[in-house]
C-alpha cells in the first residue's frame, strides 16, 4: 500500500495536466501488445497496421521499446511531466531533446538494470553519443503514425475527465475527487492510498500537492513518487470506453438516431459542444442541431460557467441509455 499524506494546502497546490508525449508512451505500451486494448481494441488493430512495420524498418523506435519497462523503473526524460491542459506535442518534443546526455546515460543504465540486454543494435542507440535525439526522433515518429490523426478525440476525453474532476476537488474535497477514479485508489484517514505489490510506502505532499494525469490508454494508476518528477498519479480517463462510433442496430439509434444516440451515450460525462465535436468527429453546425432537439425532448441539459455551456443527461436521458451502450 503506498500512502500520501495531504494537507489542507494541497488541495490548492494540486492541478491537472494532459501530456501528449505521455499518451504516446502510454498508446505504444497497448499499440506493442503489451497491454491489453480493453474497450479501444478495434483503434488499436488499426493503429497496429500502421505502426508494426516503421518499427520494423526503424531501430530507434526498438530502442523506445526497449525502455518500456514494466514493474521497474522508466527513464524520466522521455516523458517529463506535463505543464498544463494544451501542452503542445512539439514543445514537449523540444524538453527532451535538451536532456543532457549525462542525465540520460544514467536514466537508460537504471532503467535497463535487472533486464535482459537489448540486442547489440538497439544497445548501439542506447549507448550512442545521439541517444536523447535518437528516442525524441521516435517518439515523433510513434505520435506522428499512431496518435496525432486521432489527438483532438482523445483529448476531448482527458479534456472533460479534467474539467469533471478538477471542479469535484475544489469544491467538495480529496474524497469526491478520488470517488470512482479507479478501485485502486482512494481517500482513508486524511491521506490517499494506493493499492500496489511490494512494501509499504509513505509519503507526504508537504504543501506541493500532487498532479493529476488522466490517461485514455492506462487501465491502471501509475504513481509517479520520485524527486525527479512532481509527485504525480496517472489514471485511466472516464469515457474512453464509450465506442466513438455508437449506433448500428441498438434500439436506441432505432428511436432517436444514430447521432443523437451518440451524443446522449458520450453525455455520461459532462461535455461541451465542441468536445463533442472533437469526440464524435461531427461538425459544429450538426452538433448544435442535435443538442438542440435532445434539450427539447428533455434528455439532457446545460450548465453555463462563464462563456462556456457544459451539457449532461437528465434522469430521462440516464433512463433511456440503460443498456444501450452494451
Amino acid at each position: 500500500m503506498i500512502r500520501i499524506e495531504v494537507s489542507p494546502q494541497d488541495i490548492a497546490a494540486s492541478r491537472f495536466a494532459i501530456s501528449p508525449v505521455v499518451e504516446t508512451m502510454h498508446a505504444l505500451w497497448v499499440v506493442s501488445g503489451r497491454q491489453p486494448a480493453g474497450p479501444l481494441r478495434s483503434w488499436v488493430e488499426r493503429a497496429r497496421e500502421q505502426y508494426r512495420p516503421l518499427v520494423a524498418a526503424n531501430p530507434e523506435l526498438r530502442a523506445l521499446h526497449a525502455l518500456m519497462r514494466a514493474g521497474g523503473y522508466n527513464a524520466d526524460f522521455v516523458a517529463p511531466p506535463p505543464s498544463g491542459v494544451n501542452v503542445r506535442f512539439e514543445a514537449e518534443i523540444e524538453r527532451i531533446r535538451a536532456t543532457p546526455l549525462a542525465q540520460a546515460r544514467a536514466e537508460i543504465a537504471r532503467n535497463l538494470d535487472g533486464v535482459a540486454r537489448p540486442p547489440d543494435a538497439v544497445m548501439a542507440i542506447l549507448n550512442g553519443p545521439g541517444v536523447v535525439n535518437a528516442l525524441a526522433d521516435a517518439l515523433e515518429l510513434a505520435w506522428r503514425s499512431v496518435l496525432a490523426p486521432d489527438w483532438p478525440r482523445f483529448h476531448a476525453i482527458l479534456e472533460r475527465d479534467v474539467v469533471q474532476r478538477a471542479g469535484r476537488l475544489a469544491t467538495y474535497g480529496w474524497a469526491a475527487a478520488l470517488d470512482d477514479l479507479n478501485p485502486s485508489i482512494g481517500w482513508r484517514d486524511d491521506a490517499i492510498e494506493i493499492r500496489h505489490r511490494g512494501d509499504p510506502e509513505h509519503y507526504r505532499l508537504n504543501g506541493r500537492g500532487l498532479l493529476f494525469i488522466p490517461s485514455a490508454f492506462s487501465p491502471k494508476v501509475i504513481p509517479y513518487l520520485e524527486d525527479s518528477w512532481p509527485y504525480a498519479v496517472v489514471y485511466p480517463a472516464r469515457g474512453t470506453a464509450v465506442p466513438a462510433h455508437t449506433g448500428g442496430t441498438t434500439a436506441l439509434t432505432r428511436l432517436i438516431g444514430r447521432s443523437r444516440a451518440r451524443i446522449l451515450l458520450e453525455l455520461a460525462t459532462p461535455a461541451t459542444t465542441s468536445q463533442l465535436c472533437a469526440r464524435l468527429t461531427l461538425s459544429l453546425g450538426a452538433t448544435g442541431d442535435h443538442i438542440s432537439a435532445l434539450r427539447a425532448a428533455g434528455l439532457i441539459t446545460g450548465t453555463r460557467t462563464g462563456r462556456t455551456v457544459r451539457y449532461h443527461r437528465t434522469q430521462l436521458g440516464d433512463a433511456l441509455t440503460i443498456g444501450a451502450a452494451h
